[in-house]
């Protein structure tokens, strides 16, 4: 049973939580050994033993985190919601006790993220800490139990289910049609001012004057049996192994988007803006591809989500580089142009990975440029309340690691037969509104096909 908490409760009273980590690969694993038929080798048979509700992932091709069982949830919202799950956070790595001979990225106390776009959001932030993580990197596989109990849990045993493909989907819009989101995108660009394309985009750091605003649109997707997420996230992890597929509270996708990732106190990130819907082969298409992307609104796009990038993470990083100039990215579904970017968090600095994450958020990618003004704007233009969707999802540990992708090309599940999806572009004072229901239409496409619509 979960216990979800305020971050007041916590920060009153911060629990004992009791953490173990050892590796379950070994030749002789001990007691305790949590798989019936030996270790799994690949996501499918991995998501085949969990059960199929109640549990949390975070993957890239074959390596990462994912918790099942639940000891406890801390939730928060507003404007600070960044700043009191974080103090909470702290307050409980701080009380527990941990035993964690694997000391990989993700091992001893951990938890899952999710935090909302806006601080206006109804929709609760949380922080996610399962009773038993399973892990994977570097090809060692550990098993992590934390427990606010004295004694040490025992893990059951897993036993495989086949996962469920999901059957007789249908989809219908959601508060915004792609006729009223159209008509939007025309209004907004209207709004938009264009600059002197032969000027820096650092010359329009400080200028207020809008130049980019990001808009989303939902679409619902019903059922008529259960939805099984196991399935869903395989389908994911099959077609974008280079992306993070994730699910934490409910929100599932697959994100080609890293915010950040902090990993001893090394800041990285990924921008990305810019979009080529691909038509049959991304890989054939990538000459057209780069004619597209380096035209005037997607290359000023990039150059925004940039200047944006190096102003929020160098508030709270050092040593900020991103690259000199952008890569095509290729996915099955489309073509982004993509830039790298690193920093260093300062030695004597206590940041965890969410409070980076909380620097960086709203991204130019999601938000809009200036970051002020946009983010604003979108609060007020657009009739939907984006809950989870284009906020921080991922994980975070007790020694402040942890990776935060944007969560994009995803949706959050609202029953067990229905899950509402999410997609959004950046309008910019040249964009056609026919153009952006198509990007937005490519970038849902990942969800329906997952669920069976496509």
């Amino acid at each position: 049973m979960t216990t979800t908490y305020g971050t007041s409760d916590i920060l009153a009273a911060p629990p004992r939580l009791n953490v173990a980590s050892r590796f379950v690969d070994d030749v002789d694993p001990g007691p305790g050994f949590p798989f019936e038929s030996g270790l799994p080798t690949t996501v499918e048979q991995t998501l085949e033993l969990l059960p199929t509700t109640a549990f949390s992932c975070w993957v890239r091709d074959t390596s990462g985190l994912i918790g099942f069982g639940r000891t406890m949830r801390i939730s928060a919202r507003g404007p600070e919601r960044f700043a009191e799950l974080s103090r909470a956070w702290s307050a409980i790595a701080e009380a527990a006790s941990v035993e964690d001979e694997v000391a990989l990225l993700g091992s001893g106390l951990m938890c899952f993220a999710t935090v909302a776009y806006s601080g206006e959001s109804s929709v609760d932030s949380i922080l996610h800490i399962p009773e038993f993580v399973l892990g994977r990197r570097g090809g060692r596989v550990w098993l992590t139990s934390i427990t606010t109990a004295d004694e040490h849990p025992v893990p059951p045993v897993l036993h495989p289910e086949p996962l469920r493909r999901i059957e007789s989907a249908t989809s219908e819009p959601g508060e915004l049609d792609p006729t009223r989101w159209a008509r939007l995108v025309e209004q907004v660009s209207a709004m938009l001012t264009s600059i002197d394309t032969s000027a820096e985009v650092d010359a329009f750091t400080d200028d207020p004057t809008l130049r980019k605003i990001v808009l989303a649109r939902d679409e619902v997707v019903t059922t008529e049996n259960d939805i099984d997420v196991r399935a869903v996230l395989g389908a994911l992890n099959r077609s974008y192994p280079s992306c993070w597929t994730f699910d934490v509270a409910g929100l599932i996708g697959s994100t080609p988007e890293l915010l950040i990732g902090v990993e001893n106190g090394r800041v990285t990130s990924r921008v990305l803006a810019g979009t080529y819907r691909v038509e049959k082969n991304p890989m054939e298409e990538m000459p057209q591809a780069r004619k597209l992307l380096s035209a005037h609104k997607d290359s000023t796009e990039h150059a925004f989500a940039i200047a944006s990038l190096q102003r929020s993470l160098g508030s709270v990083a050092e040593d900020v580089t991103v690259d000199e100039r952008p890569h095509l990215l290729p996915l099955a579904n489309v073509i982004h142009s993509a830039s790298d970017a690193q920093a260093q968090v300062p030695a004597d600095s206590d940041l965890n990975a969410l409070d980076i994450a909380a620097a960086v958020h709203p991204t130019a990618a999601v938000g809009g440029y200036p970051q002020a003004s946009a983010v604003a704007h979108v609060d007020e233009l657009e009739p939907l309340d984006r809950g989870r969707y284009s906020g921080p999802v991922g994980w975070m540990d007790g020694r402040g690691n942890g990776q935060f992708g944007i969560a994009l090309r995803c949706g959050q599940l609202e029953d067990r037969n229905r899950i509402r999806l999410y997609a959004g572009a950046g309008i910019m004072p040249d964009s056609d509104p026919a153009t952006e229901v198509a990007e937005t239409n490519a970038k849902f496409a990942p969800m329906r096909r997952a669920l069976g619509l496509e």
